[in-house]
C-alpha cells in the first residue's frame, strides 16, 4: 500500500489541478512513478489519458484532459460550436487548431480532428470558456469559429454546418463588426454575405 503521505499529496493535487494530475506534477511533489503506480493499483487513482489521472469515482472531462496535454491546442471548429452552444450535438470526435509549424504525439493527434493554421492566425480570436464539466479550456470565439467552418466547409457535416450559422443569427450576442473584421483577415467575406442573406 502506499503510504498514508503520499495519498494527502495526491488529493492536494488533485484540488490543485481541478481533480486531473499529470506525472510530472506527481514527481514534481517528490513522489516517484513507483508510488504513482501503487496509487493506481491501490484504487486511489485512475490513469484516465497517457500520463493523466483523477480519483476513480470522479467522471474525466474530455476537454480539460486533451487541453492539459498540449498548450497549443485551441478548441475550434465542430467543437467550438459545442461550447458555444451552437451545435446540435456533441462532435464525434473534437476539432483542434494548432500553429502549421508545431504537431502534436501521434497518441494525441490519432483521436481529434485537427486543422492547421499560419502561426500568426493561430491566437486570433482566442477565448475560454467552460467546458460542460466546469472546467476553463481554450477555444476560438463565435465570431472566429463561423470563419473557420467557412473556410473548412468541405470538412464539416452539412447538418453542422446549417445548424451553426443559423444559431449564430438567432443568437443575441453576435459581434458583426468583428465577424466582419475576420472574414476579410481569412478571406471568407463573400462567404458570410452569401449565407447570411439567405439566413436573415
Amino acid at each position: 500500500m502506499a503510504d498514508l503521505q503520499a495519498a494527502q499529496i495526491i488529493s492536494k493535487l488533485l484540488i490543485d489541478n481541478n481533480g486531473t494530475i499529470r506525472t510530472a506534477d506527481v514527481v514534481a511533489a517528490g513522489l516517484s512513478r513507483t508510488t504513482l503506480g501503487q496509487l493506481v493499483k491501490d484504487g486511489v487513482l485512475e490513469r484516465v489519458a497517457h500520463g493523466q489521472y483523477t480519483r476513480p469515482d470522479t467522471f474525466p472531462d474530455e476537454l480539460h484532459l486533451i487541453q492539459r496535454r498540449a498548450g497549443k491546442i485551441v478548441f475550434s471548429h465542430e467543437t467550438a460550436l459545442y461550447l458555444h452552444d451552437m451545435a446540435e450535438r456533441a462532435p464525434l470526435k473534437h476539432a483542434v487548431t494548432i500553429p502549421a509549424n508545431s504537431k502534436l504525439s501521434p497518441a494525441l493527434g490519432a483521436d481529434l480532428k485537427i486543422y492547421y493554421v499560419k502561426p500568426e492566425f493561430h491566437d486570433i480570436g482566442k477565448c475560454t470558456l467552460p467546458s460542460k464539466w466546469g472546467h476553463d479550456v481554450v477555444a476560438y470565439n463565435a465570431e472566429r469559429t463561423v470563419c473557420d467552418i467557412l473556410r473548412s466547409r468541405s470538412r464539416i457535416d452539412t447538418q453542422t454546418f446549417a445548424a451553426a450559422l443559423k444559431n449564430y443569427t438567432a443568437g443575441h450576442r453576435q459581434n458583426w463588426k468583428l465577424l466582419m473584421e475576420y472574414a476579410k483577415v481569412f478571406r471568407v467575406t463573400k462567404l458570410i454575405h452569401q449565407y447570411l442573406e439567405v439566413l436573415t
